[in-house]
């Protein structure tokens, strides 16, 4: 993959987040210069654009539904069928959302080009609530991986985006950088899991223990980055922070690296960066990208 040109995605959609901004953060992650900041670490890039952009809107659901579900469902298949040309270019896809449910369509866009891809899920939680959990705030974001893996009680229009059913088997997701608390409170899933305290005693370790517990997937992996992975004191970006017990900036960087630079890295997703969290001079942004391109960078 190290010789593949980059493919970047926009999905500016906040539908299934908690309030708008997440929309935004596509451009924003252009303005502060992605692309080119890739090229000069190294990377050949081809911009496929964006989807249409999808604000937050208040959509009170029945108890069975997530938050505005249908439209979350289309900002999905767009996204899906976007996908299709940028992966049959051979282009490694780097997509750039929106709400973590993205890694939804591009899992989707993999299974419908007849790939077989594991998933490093890298995020301060696990995303496995069910819309019956929590009726009170019914957020789509808080459930991509429930979704993925096709949990009971999961939404038809979510966990049936793609050509099959769970989109993918429990044995193709580890979940890497967790520091919530957050438990299989249903005690049906038996990924593998490595904590954000593991993560931060060796990122490289942490990296080759993720791309090894996915290795039964025949053509590779997939990375999903929600920001919130990070210490909001560290990188104020998190459309859902959390303080004190995330990653440091530097050993995401070398976590990231880690999973990059192995042979068989299929893509990566990065979520959940809203621009509304910056300051006037896109600081934050900025040192996203930095972090970024540093960690895309072709090993040497």
């Amino acid at each position: 993959m190290q010789h593949r040109p980059l493919g970047i995605l926009g999905v500016p959609s906040s539908a299934a987040a908690h309030a708008p901004g997440l929309e935004r953060s596509p451009a924003a992650l252009r303005a502060a210069g992605l692309v080119p900041a890739l090229e000069r670490a190294g990377r050949r890039v081809v911009d496929h654009g964006d989807t249409s952009p999808a604000r937050w809107r208040p959509d009170p659901p029945e108890r069975t539904n997530p938050h505005d579900v249908a439209r979350v469902a289309d900002v999905l298949q767009k996204a899906r069928a976007a996908l299709g040309p940028v992966l049959a270019a051979g282009h490694v896809p780097v997509v750039l959302g929106g709400e973590c449910t993205v890694t939804l369509a591009v899992v989707a866009a993999s299974a419908d080009a007849g790939l077989d891809l594991g998933l490093v899920y890298v995020d301060g939680g696990q995303d496995l609530q069910l819309p019956a959990d929590h009726p009170e705030e019914p957020i789509a974001d808080s459930m991509g991986a429930a979704h993925l893996l096709d949990l009971p009680g999961a939404h038809h229009a979510l966990a049936g985006l793609g050509p099959r059913r769970p989109l993918l088997p429990a044995d193709r997701l580890c979940f890497v950088g967790y520091a919530d608390d957050e438990e299989d409170v249903h005690g049906l899933v038996p990924s593998a899991r490595i904590p954000a305290a593991t993560v931060l005693d060796g990122p490289a370790a942490a990296a080759r223990r993720a791309v090894a517990a996915v290795a039964g997937a025949a053509d590779g992996f997939l990375v999903h980055l929600d920001v919130d992975v990070l210490d909001m004191f560290s990188l104020p970006l998190a459309d859902i922070p959390q303080y004190g017990r995330g990653l440091t900036p530097p050993v995401l960087r070398d976590l990231l690296a880690g999973l990059v630079a192995d042979p068989r890295w299929s893509g990566l997703v990065v979520t959940e960066a809203n621009p509304y969290r910056d300051d006037e001079r896109g600081t934050w942004m900025s040192a996203l990208v930095d972090l970024l391109s540093s960690a895309l960078a072709p090993a040497r």
